[in-house]
């Protein structure tokens, strides 16, 4: 049970700082970089955390609430890409090319999705 405060409380950190990003963006630009610089500094983060310091960290509940609740909110893309360099590490190239195809095509179907359903209610 402990290790779940600690994701929910590094959540909190996470999703703070992703606002707090946002937020700065939106001072200093209209253009729309906001995800992109989030989810830019969180793979370079998750690959950081993995490849470096999570083999060090001391415990199981600082480890998860870093990477899960800290960079896990911060942006999920985080997640997808590392998944999708270690298959590439591996030697496999297609099911890297599968899991990005399907990653980014079923998100925007979803999103898609998504808004005609919540149109489609709000009418």
């Amino acid at each position: 049970m402990q290790i779940w405060l600690w994701v929910a409380v590094g959540g909190a950190v996470g999703a703070c700082a992703r606002f707090g990003v946002n937020q700065w963006v939106v001072s200093v630009t209209s253009w729309p970089i906001a995800t992109l610089l989030v989810n830019a500094i969180g793979s370079g983060g998750m690959g950081w955390m993995m490849g470096y310091y999570a083999p060090i960290l001391a415990t199981d509940s600082i480890k998860f609430a870093i990477i899960v609740g800290v960079l896990g909110s911060f942006t999920t893309f985080s997640t997808f890409s590392y998944e999708t360099w270690v298959l590439l590490q591996q030697g496999a190239w297609l099911k890297a090319s599968l899991n990005i195809l399907c990653n980014v095509l079923l998100c925007l179907v979803m999103v898609a999705a998504g808004h005609a359903i919540g149109k489609f209610f709000t009418y």
